[in-house]
């Protein structure tokens, strides 16, 4: 099964709303598909967090599989520093981890991220 994470807008109201909706589901028996979701609570935020240059580092480490920051680095021509603070930021959203040799990749195989433009 493919491991796939839902990029969003949504404050705390909406989630909480969701979270809620889904538990009742459950308890009624019903069949609960398990979401998982990263939510911004606002574009703004989400475009400081997923910059381009950070989309091209998620695509890159999706294809090359799990590296080391240093050949990340290398492979996209960009300074060490610069690569690391963005796979700091990655890691700390949810969107990159580490493997048990300390090697970053990207667990998931589909990243999907609607934007509304009207509620």
């Amino acid at each position: 099964m493919k491991k796939q994470i839902k990029i969003g807008i949504g404050d705390a109201t909406t989630t909480a709303k969701g979270f809620i909706n889904a538990w009742r589901r459950a308890e009624r028996g019903e069949k609960v598909e398990t979401d998982r979701r990263l939510n911004f609570e606002n574009l703004e935020m989400l475009l400081k967090a997923l910059t381009p240059g950070r989309w091209i580092l998620l695509k890159k480490l999706r294809t090359s599989g799990p590296v080391s920051i240093r050949v990340l680095a290398d492979e996209l021509g960009r300074d060490y520093k610069n690569v690391h603070t963005d796979v700091r930021r990655l890691e700390f959203i949810g969107l990159i981890s580490r493997t048990k040799n300390n090697k970053i990749d990207v667990p998931w195989d589909m990243v999907e991220a609607r934007l509304m433009l009207a509620a």
